[in-house]
């Protein structure tokens, strides 16, 4: 079988979805998951796949050694990264062009966890868990052992555990909490933010150096609270919506029609417990549609 016609066409819309929702979990970059899709596409329609049984495990196999080397290749890019580094945000609500296997491992807290794993890490702990490869599978990928890849798998499973263990808000509340926070800000009111956000809430803000942005985390209610007050002074922004990116309710925030920030949250126990803001103007230009 050779990737062309308007069967094959069919088949590689349907298996589409994971072929780029493993880039962006290995990844976590719209931008270079859809290179590697595209990649993938090229290279299908190329080879000879009369022999191949699994088009879709085939293809996200593609995918995850693609996506491998682009990650190996971009970590001093990565390390040098100014402030701290987001996820480019999915667009995932009804408006979106294809879901990408929606579940936690692409959720925003997830994906900002997952960047501190290693490559072999990301892409072994993806292929297992995610789309239930085989180790020895995945150590043809890594070029390994599959008990080396099972080890990695194992070791990158406890790291992010913590993420997976805490309890999440629902959306509605989630959303809530947005709205409230958004307010509370506009209208300068200190008090009520200090009673949204937990005393020991943490701020996150990625600019990537290219928009000002706190470079350090900045952490307690009050002075997020100040934070937030003067934000709004200083970017003067008019209108906002909130959009599902990452499976979750995010507040979009806009001026003269432009997206200037995107704010996710986590909440415990009915408080913001961390905000994550993403300012960088290449990553919320693409803003995840695909």
């Amino acid at each position: 079988m050779e990737l062309g016609g308007t069967s094959a066409e069919t088949d590689w819309t349907s298996h589409r979805p994971a072929v780029f929702g493993a880039a962006y979990r290995i990844l976590g970059t719209v931008a270079e998951a859809e290179d590697v899709t595209q990649e993938v596409w090229l290279r299908a329609s190329a080879a000879d796949l009369s022999e191949v049984r699994d088009l879709r495990a085939w293809l996200v196999t593609l995918a995850a050694r693609t996506s491998y080397n682009v990650l190996r290749s971009a970590r001093v890019r990565r390390e040098s990264y100014v402030g701290p580094w987001l996820p480019e945000p999915l667009l995932t609500g009804p408006d979106a062009a294809a879901r990408v296997l929606m579940d936690e491992s692409v959720s925003t807290a997830m994906m900002v966890v997952m960047e501190r794993l290693t490559p072999a890490e990301r892409v072994a702990l993806v292929l297992h868990d995610v789309f239930d490869f085989p180790f020895g599978q995945i150590a043809e990928v890594l070029g390994n052992t599959p008990a080396a890849s099972r080890k990695l798998a194992s070791r990158a499973r406890s790291r992010v555990a913590a993420v997976k263990e805490r309890p999440r808000a629902s959306r509605a509340e989630t959303e809530r909490a947005l709205r409230a926070f958004k307010a509370a800000a506009d209208g300068g009111d200190m008090a009520a933010l200090v009673e949204l956000l937990h005393p020991e809430a943490v701020y996150v803000a990625d600019g990537g150096g290219k928009a000002t942005a706190a470079r350090r985390p900045v952490r307690g209610a009050e002075t997020i609270a100040l934070l937030a007050v003067r934000q709004i002074q200083i970017g003067r922004p008019d209108t906002f919506e909130i959009i599902e990116v990452n499976g979750y309710p995010a507040l979009a925030t806009y001026r003269g029609g432009r997206l200037i920030w995107l704010d996710t949250m986590e909440i415990a126990d009915g408080r913001i417990t961390e905000i994550r803001r993403l300012v960088n103007p290449d990553k919320l230009a693409r803003a995840g549609h695909i």
